[in-house]
């Protein structure tokens, strides 16, 4: 069995860590303090688990001056689209496309204010 689990780089890991469970009714299940007050969590939505820390010069990613790109992109998967949507664009997110009913899904999209993009629905 194989699992794969998002590891978000961002360049403020304690607001990204109250944003997700301001919007998305995440859980941080462990923190690990870092120099500089910078932080690496593991976080939880629902039955969901990923990662996040701040930026390091040894991680290759150094996005402090960079503008908010990221190439790829989550998809959350929940029968909460809704309400989780909602309350991200309440905490910051801004909506790429609103959710909605498209074929067999109920999804929508956004960007959360860390630059990552976010599919939130669920398969109808």
């Amino acid at each position: 069995m194989a699992n794969i689990k998002p590891f978000l780089t961002v360049n403020n890991g304690i607001k990204a860590v109250e944003f997700y469970i301001e919007a998305f009714g995440a859980v941080e299940s462990q923190r690990f303090e870092l120099e500089n007050n910078k932080i690496s969590s593991v976080i939880q939505i629902e039955d969901s688990e990923f990662y996040l820390s701040d930026e390091e010069a040894c991680d290759g990613s150094q996005i402090i001056n960079q503008t908010h790109n990221t190439l790829i992109r989550i998809i959350l998967e929940t029968k909460n689209a809704d309400k989780i949507f909602e309350n991200a664009v309440k905490f910051g997110a801004t909506v790429i496309c609103p959710i909605a009913t498209e074929e067999d899904w109920r999804i929508g999209k956004l960007k959360d204010p860390f630059g990552h993009i976010w599919e939130i629905g669920y398969p109808l």
